[in-house]
């Protein structure tokens, strides 16, 4: 049975893809690291949002009217919608954080990288939700139903991690399109935070 330790970071030293050998508090870890924990922050969000789901097709068979079932049907939906396209980041995230431990080494140009096609679904889906969504003049509090406020959670986390990406990028080059991802990344959060808030009769507080 393979063994899920190998204890070969025991001294405070990891492996980057290729196999080079560096301290696990270097800055490429650190950007990694921020990486990781932004995709398991999403995973928390994809189960707020699978719990979701249950509870409204419950409601939506206690309401007979058929306009209530309609709108019930379509927040469905939505939520497998949002859910769906949640996954498809955290499975970019994984490209992502490859990208960056392969970088300058022999495997840099041999991984699958991500692209802007992402970014453009982001930018349609925060439309699409700044259209639904009352006009925010003012700072909100992050927080909410437990999906909404897990995103604005996710949102600060990705933004952790464009910080750490960008002082990274001071010391080793990388592609611009990493850092345009998160940063359109953290404003998908937010506008979703927003959404699943207002469709969850969440009410935003006012700074």
């Amino acid at each position: 049975m393979m063994k899920i330790y190998t204890k070969t970071g025991d001294k405070g030293e990891t492996s980057l893809l290729g196999g080079k050998r560096v301290s696990k508090s270097c800055v490429e870890m650190q950007v990694i690291g921020e990486v990781d924990e932004l995709n398991a922050s999403l995973g928390l969000v994809v189960a707020h949002l699978s719990f979701v789901i249950p509870t409204e097709v419950e409601e939506s068979l206690k309401q007979k009217r058929e306009r209530s079932l309609r709108s019930s049907e379509d927040s469905v939906e939505m939520t497998n919608t949002l859910i769906n396209f949640i996954q498809n980041i955290q499975r970019d995230l994984f490209k992502f954080g490859a990208e960056l431990a392969a970088l300058q080494g022999p495997l840099e140009g041999s991984i699958e990288k991500i692209d802007d096609s992402r970014v453009k679904e982001m930018e349609v889906f925060i439309d699409q939700f700044w259209n639904e969504l009352p006009p925010l003049r003012n700072f909100i509090l992050p927080g909410g139903s437990l999906a909404g406020a897990q995103l604005h959670m996710a949102r600060t986390i990705c933004r952790r991690a464009e910080r750490q990406l960008v002082g990274f990028s001071k010391t080793i080059s990388v592609r611009t399109e990493l850092n345009i991802y998160l940063n359109r990344l953290s404003d998908f959060l937010f506008a979703a935070a927003r959404y699943v808030n207002f469709k969850e009769g969440a009410q935003e507080i006012i700074v």
